[in-house]
């Protein structure tokens, strides 16, 4: 932890504390929405709609304690990128509806279906999360607006949190709950929108060449 610089630090145990209190709100079915929350959520939709690139740093809390830090990019529909800072050797790249999880270390490259993740939610071409079957609750917390959906698959028990800052909205961090109930939380700071994002930023990875 001793190269998170304070303002990491602070991020990284507020994300802490937002993933215990948030992971267990209240959940609706789509349709069962009151007025205000079906609003709430058609806001949010739009938000998440006016977004075609989005660049930030990012602070990651693991299931164990262990915090990282990086950079995180997304271009909708359907790509995003982790990129972690050294002496993590992880690389993970969203693209063509699957992720990549790279490990220089082990110079390996791991896939899984996106649709198994509930990740994709941030990255479907037309967002709608009043009708979206995934989404199972919006709660609103002072200063924020609390979104919790569910991985769109069976094969996954897998669920996510999204915080949004309000009434200004702004994506701020995320909890995903795995299939064995750790939590991961990441917290964004530093985000830009509608920014120029090259697309071999987001090319699936491969492994290292052996050396010869």
């Amino acid at each position: 932890m001793h190269d998170l610089n304070p303002i990491s630090r602070r991020l990284a145990i507020l994300a802490a504390f937002a993933a215990v209190a948030f992971l267990g709100g209240a959940t609706r079915y789509p349709g069962t929405y009151s007025p205000a929350d079906a609003a709430k959520l058609d806001k949010l939709s739009a938000y998440l709609n006016a977004i075609h690139t989005l660049k930030s740093n990012f602070v990651q809390l693991g299931p164990e304690g262990d915090m990282v830090q990086g950079e995180f990019s997304l271009s909708r529909p359907g790509k995003l990128r982790f990129s972690y800072n050294p002496p993590s050797p992880v690389l993970i790249v969203a693209t063509e509806g699957s992720i990549y999880v790279k490990n220089s270390r082990l110079n390996t490259v791991d896939r899984t279906s996106l649709s198994d993740t509930p990740l994709d939610i941030l990255l479907n071409k037309d967002v709608d999360l009043r009708h979206n079957t995934a989404v199972t609750g919006i709660e609103e917390q002072p200063g924020s607006l609390i979104v919790h959906a569910r991985a769109n698959t069976t094969r996954s028990q897998s669920n996510i949190t999204l915080v949004f800052s309000s009434p200004s909205i702004e994506l701020r961090q995320w909890m995903v709950k795995d299939n064995q109930g750790g939590v991961t939380t990441v917290a964004l700071s530093g985000v830009q929108t509608g920014i120029a994002l090259p697309d071999d930023l987001f090319a699936v990875p491969v492994k290292d060449p052996k050396p010869k």
